[in-house]
């Protein structure tokens, strides 16, 4: 029997600018299942984003549930929201987010500063980086490396902490068709032989389209989902 990790009731989320109320999403109610890897795909504002904020327990929503692991998160304090994401979440970003000045190996040990684990870091770490295929480049600065590698460098800071859910926000959208394949295709390889629960945003089908199950969101509501 497959078992939930992520599950949304009637999720909305309202922002205020200015005099005018925007409503980012407008009841999502959605369940990912463990190990599973799933698209979440829609235009721009169309509320994924905002979606993917809260699924990562980088925001709250105003209104509806969110179930993580079986715990109701959607009310928990930043402190909380907090060590939930260090325990549980990585997060790939299409920037890269890594520090400039500092090596590959320094910038994956990073995550490991804030948790339990920083004492076995440098070990796992190297471990990690084996993982993306990046051993040899460890010592290496971001600007000394190539597009994808710095990819894979954002990849194994994620995974150092061994996450149960990899969030990515268009992973590939600052690479090359090639290099986002391959990027495309080792975190489809973690999801696989790690059982990692594999959520990712993007605006592109191709990408959508590796994944198990698509979500599409637009103007804040599912719109279909797609197998």
């Amino acid at each position: 029997m497959e078992e939930t990790v992520m599950r949304t009731e009637s999720l909305t989320k309202y922002y205020r600018m200015g005099e005018v109320e925007v409503q980012a999403l407008r009841g999502v109610s959605i369940l990912i299942n463990r190990g599973e890897a799933v698209a979440i795909m829609g235009p721009s504002g169309s509320g994924k984003t905002t979606l993917m904020n809260i699924l990562g327990c980088l925001d709250r929503p105003t209104g509806g549930d969110y179930i993580l692991d079986g715990e109701k998160v959607s009310g928990l304090t930043d402190d909380k929201l907090a060590g939930i994401r260090n325990r549980k979440i990585g997060f790939v970003f299409q920037s890269f987010n890594l520090l400039q000045r500092t090596s590959a190996l320094a910038n994956v040990e990073l995550p490991m500063s804030y948790s339990s684990s920083a004492n076995d870091g440098r070990n796992r770490a190297v471990a990690a980086l084996r993982a993306v295929g990046l051993e040899s480049r460890m010592k290496h600065r971001p600007t000394e490396l190539s597009g994808g590698e710095q990819q894979r460098v954002a990849i194994a800071r994620a995974l150092v902490n061994e996450p149960a859910i990899l969030m990515a926000d268009e992973p590939t959208g600052n690479l090359d068709s090639k290099v986002g394949q391959e990027i495309m295709d080792l975190l489809l390889t973690l999801n696989r032989e790690r059982n990692t629960t594999l959520v990712i945003i993007t605006h592109d089908q191709r990408i959508a389209g590796q994944t198990q199950r698509t979500i599409k969101i637009r103007d804040g509501l599912v719109e279909e989902t797609l197998q």
